[in-house]
């Protein structure tokens, strides 16, 4: 596959789970990867493996978001690493995946500093990630952000992370319109329960309910995702943009 040959992509928390997949189907559409990690790694180089073992080209950079300056650091690593890889510091794909959760935290038990460390992850980093992305990011380019069915159903003990994906979901409303006219679409993909290898899903009973949530029924795997993200980073998605592409499977549907 060479849908996206000399493109450059950055995805950030890329390291494992869906990001991961993101970064290795990327990769093996023809894309040079920028593998964004905060703590791992380890994991983040073996993503990079994973991609160049199958031929596409891949480098790590290590930010860790809601500290000052962390947009500026992973700015920095990635205009470094694609100029040495490529000659450019030009960028084709924005991938804003990372995030944290509140572990299942209560409406109750949710402190200040626990709700502001998740709004400076979750919504104020991929904010200033897409606005210091668009001087360096080409004419037709992609932004795409990760969201989450929770955005769409309720689940009180994730209500303050929900809050900080329905600011991505904006996001991708606002700066669709903002960007139009450069023919950048910005889209954002919702999943729903995926194994990203949580120990809950260990458990045979949770995993049969979860897997009962979804009117497609199952769980789904990082690929799924990636496969979606994909689509919307190539030219067969170049009228989609301002769109929450829902991936949950139809979870909920009633």
């Amino acid at each position: 596959m060479s849908r996206l040959a000399n493109k450059t992509a950055l995805v950030t928390g890329a390291s494992r789970g869906i990001g991961r997949a993101i970064a290795e189907r990327l990769g093996r559409e023809g894309a040079l990867v920028a593998v964004h990690y905060a703590h791992d790694r380890e994991a983040a180089e073996n993503t990079v493996k994973a991609i160049t073992a199958g031929g596409g080209r891949a480098f790590t950079l290590r930010a860790e978001f809601g500290v000052p300056g962390d947009v500026d650091t992973l700015f920095e690593q990635l205009r470094t690493g694609l100029e040495t890889l490529c000659g450019t510091g030009e960028l084709d794909i924005l991938v804003n995946n990372a995030g944290i959760n509140t572990t299942g935290a209560s409406p109750e038990e949710t402190t200040p500093e626990l709700f502001d460390r998740l709004m400076a992850v979750n919504a104020k980093a991929p904010f200033f990630i897409v606005q210091r992305a668009l001087p360096i990011l080409r004419d037709g380019g992609r932004i795409i952000g990760i969201s989450s069915g929770l955005t769409r159903f309720a689940n009180p003990r994730e209500v303050a992370y929900a809050m900080t994906k329905g600011a991505v979901e904006m996001i991708g409303l606002h700066f669709a319109r903002h960007l139009g006219p450069r023919r950048i679409t910005v889209n954002t993909v919702s999943p729903g329960v995926t194994d990203t290898g949580h120990a809950f899903l260990d458990v045979p009973e949770v995993r049969e309910a979860l897997s009962g949530l979804a009117a497609l029924g199952g769980i789904a795997q990082p690929s799924d995702i990636a496969d979606v993200v994909a689509f919307l980073a190539s030219d067969d998605a170049r009228r989609i943009t301002g769109a929450v592409l829902d991936a949950t499977g139809g979870s909920l549907l009633g």
